[in-house]
């Protein structure tokens, strides 16, 4: 059972048929019956796995488990250190509180341009933050952030566990090891 890391461009889908004129997964060659153990907004980058193993994909996506995924996040303005404690501390959203997670601060990690180009203003400067969070609701990140003054221009998510996108350009993939799948499970 093939479980495979991917590194989802801007603008796809993490579902297997287009829709609405968005790319899907099925453009990029995947083996048959693997299907993603979790989801990233189509306007959001970075690392999906797929599976043919329906406990594993369970794992990961059930929020009991509490599998870390770290973000990172370009926002407008310069992020500050209160914005980051408040995140630490756990802020509420519409839905309800969300769990305190992992923020700091992150140098520019120098990742190529998105395509298309993030809004860019000349009066309003940008800056990069790391989230870790251990749940997952839909859009949470861009809604912590934006809740404590940050919109989110660019959203990637660089790992799940101690699996990172290191190394793996967007629209690429690999088939993980055992031991990397193994590692998967806490």
């Amino acid at each position: 059972m093939p479980t495979i890391i991917f590194n989802k461009p801007y603008g796809v889908l993490s579902q297997f048929t287009p829709e609405h004129g968005h790319r899907s997964l099925a453009e990029f060659g995947f083996p048959a019956g693997v299907y993603p153990a979790g989801r990233l907004d189509q306007d959001s980058e970075g690392l999906l796995l797929l599976t043919s193993d329906g406990a594993l994909q369970a794992y990961i996506s059930d929020p009991r488990h509490k599998t870390p995924k770290t973000y990172w996040a370009q926002v407008e303005k310069e992020i500050d250190e209160e914005a980051l404690k408040k995140l630490r501390r756990g802020v509420t959203l519409n839905d309800g509180p969300a769990l305190p997670c992992g923020a700091r601060a992150l140098p520019d990690p120098g990742l190529p341009p998105r395509d298309p180009p993030i809004r860019f203003r000349k009066t309003v400067p940008t800056s990069w933050a790391e989230l870790v969070l251990r749940e997952g609701r839909n859009r949470q990140v861009r809604r912590m952030l934006a809740g404590v003054g940050f919109p989110v221009l660019r959203l990637l998510r660089r790992a799940i566990g101690p699996l990172t996108t290191e190394g793996l350009e967007p629209g690429r993939w690999r088939v993980l090891t055992e031991k990397e799948t193994a590692s998967l499970r806490f």
